[in-house]
């Protein structure tokens, strides 16, 4: 078939004879007009919405999330269902009263002018077209809608349990993504998110007497009064009037705000970088711990920068607000009365989501565990240059987190959708400790300095896209020269384990043999060391035939992964006799069993 008459049969089967990566793009533009007194808003929305796949959409879909806080919700069933929910959820949604509940209301929606029907099912509006819309076209949808804001239950909401009014975020009508994989219409059930990049215009009226912290830049901090947030001092605004609040993003995903009479804010510079925001509500706690916040994100930021890539906005904002802690892009809302230690920690957790949740964009249904696990790790790596104490016991949390389920009936595959797991632990210890572990053997896998520079390439090549485990495991392949295929789907798509021990060791006549015996299914390279009776030791490293590693060549033979033994000898040094033999000196493997990973002979 010739080349030409190729190409043509696949552009008409919706294919590009050079598969390349695509995404959607978009741009919103908002008028929200607060009714605070009533927890309620009306908003106009205008989005302008570029079709870049290959297909012609012939339907869209909007987020409705507030409709999650109504009793019966599939959130509120859901939580009700499980052996342990949530204990921030339980049954409160069952429980709200009606001016307690939350719901965001269609007005009317048009396409290019032209009114559309719509339908709406629990938190998702599912819209008919006017026209389709054909790849390489844009089209412009105006909407009007009403929300009214919850009682604080889950991430977003009113008056949360430290007196904070007003944490907006999954507020709006916000467009479904749509890619590779198609609709993204998963209901709101209290898990991740996942957003169609583009830019923000979000201007809020709202009474004067509140101050708002926002993703984006503020554009008109003149008409505010005083300047943005004036440096660690409560404005001191009559209620009654209105004051208009224009926040701009660019290249972001979401858009969350914070609102509250009694915030007060600082502000701190990273050396030829963002401009961080501390915005709380001071009281005998927070007046003592928020303002030492600064100095330590200052010094996180830069860390993150150099060992993960640099952050690519101007601003971010630290905002007392949500129910624990909850990454949004340029902004994390924080529950904000804590001790110095726990504020540091939680500021850096949610912060380092920026890298990637922010900016690298995972589909977080999916890639929960590349999210959340990746901050983890990278807030190890934080927590321990901040603090001394951190550097110890770094990344030993997520090894036992993640051992406390491994290889029980209750673990579940990172390969499973985020919603779905069957109890909130097998998705907790999933998403943070398998994840970071992933991480931490990965850097076992191929070392630490091109550890180092493949995630920088990682995310100075998929920042503000959205990549996949395998484009990650490109990288790191092209880098590292390894094969990584058996690591990826071992510990991505089973619940198999690392298990290895020793089986027996014999010392004659100047010779050492150990019989090494592979006993969990995942195989890994193994580094054994041999400890002398005169305080010196001495290091074996045995590498995994499907590794393809050549730097091993001419040493070991290779441990094939099909055998569950391995035999080797060694010369002994003269005049040396062995105390101890351990597998995995460092504990970098996730090792199910250790207590057969030593022997000692003395």
């Amino acid at each position: 078939m010739k080349k030409t008459l190729l190409t043509a049969l696949l552009a008409v089967w919706g294919f590009s004879a050079n598969a390349e990566y695509w995404q959607q793009s978009i741009a919103y533009k908002m008028e929200i007009k607060m009714q605070a007194e009533k927890n309620q808003f009306t908003g106009k929305q205008e989005v302008k919405y570029q079709n870049n796949s290959p297909q012609t959409l012939n339907k869209v879909y909007f987020h409705l999330y507030f409709n999650a806080f109504q009793p019966n919700s599939e959130m509120d069933i859901r939580s009700r269902s499980l052996p342990d929910p949530d204990r921030r959820v339980g049954d409160r949604i069952q429980h709200l009263k009606p001016e307690e509940q939350g719901y965001q209301r269609v007005l009317s929606l048009k396409q290019n002018g032209k009114a559309l029907n719509y339908a709406v099912q629990g938190t998702i509006l599912e819209v008919e077209l006017a026209e389709p819309i054909k790849p390489g076209k844009s089209v412009r949808f105006e909407m009007e809608f009403e929300a009214q804001v919850p009682l604080q239950v889950r991430r977003s909401g009113r008056d949360n349990a430290e007196g904070v009014r007003f944490s907006m975020t999954q507020w709006y009508p916000k467009m479904v993504e749509y890619d590779a994989d198609g609709w993204h219409t998963d209901p709101y059930i209290g898990r991740e998110f996942h957003g169609v990049w583009g830019d923000f215009d979000v201007t809020i009226h709202m009474d004067s007497a509140y101050t708002i912290g926002a993703t984006g830049h503020l554009q008109n901090p003149e008409e505010i009064g005083k300047g943005y947030l004036p440096e660690g001092k409560k404005l001191k605004r009559k209620s009654g009037s209105t004051l208009s609040w224009n926040f701009k993003a660019s290249n972001v995903h979401d858009f969350a705000w914070a609102a509250d009479p009694d915030y007060v804010h600082y502000t701190k510079q990273v050396p030829n970088g963002a401009t961080l925001h501390f915005i709380y509500q001071p009281d005998s706690l927070t007046d003592i711990y928020w303002p030492q916040l600064g100095d330590y994100m200052v010094k996180a930021m830069q860390v993150m920068n150099e060992n993960f890539g640099v952050y690519a906005y101007s601003d971010y904002s630290f905002i007392q607000g949500g129910d624990g802690g909850m990454e949004y892009p340029m902004l994390t809302l924080i529950t904000g009365k804590r001790k110095l230690g726990s504020l540091v920690g939680v500021s850096v957790h949610e912060m380092n989501h920026s890298w990637f949740q922010g900016m690298l964009g995972f589909d977080e249904s999916h890639y929960y565990w590349m999210d959340e696990g990746f901050t983890e790790y990278s807030g190890d790596v934080v927590m321990g240059e901040l603090f001394e104490s951190s550097k110890k016991d770094a990344f030993v949390g997520a090894y036992k987190g993640y051992l406390s389920i491994a290889g029980s009936s209750n673990e579940q595959p990172l390969s499973t959708h985020a919603d779905w797991f069957k109890t909130n632990k097998a998705y907790g210890i999933a998403a943070y400790n398998k994840g970071s572990v992933f991480l931490s053997q990965l850097k076992y896998l191929v070392g630490d300095s091109l550890f180092k520079a493949s995630m920088l390439e990682f995310f100075n090549t998929w920042k503000h896209k959205h990549p996949t485990a395998r484009d990650l495991k490109l990288i790191f392949e092209k880098n590292s020269g390894l094969e990584l295929d058996w690591y990826f789907e071992q510990w991505i798509n089973t619940t198999h384990t690392i298990d290895y021990g020793i089986s027996s060791v014999v010392e004659r006549n100047g010779e050492l043999r150990l019989h090494l015996k592979r006993i969990g299914d995942i195989p890994m390279p193994l580094e054994v060391e041999v400890y002398f009776t005169d305080g010196t030791s001495s290091r074996i490293r045995i590498a995994l035939d499907v590794m393809r590693d050549k730097s091993t060549s001419g040493q070991l033979p290779d441990w094939k992964w099909v055998e569950q033994n391995y035999r080797l000898s060694m010369k002994m040094p003269d005049n040396k006799s062995v105390k101890a033999i351990v597998l995995d000196p460092d504990s970098r493997l996730a090792d199910v069993d250790r207590e057969n990973n030593i022997i000692i002979l003395e």
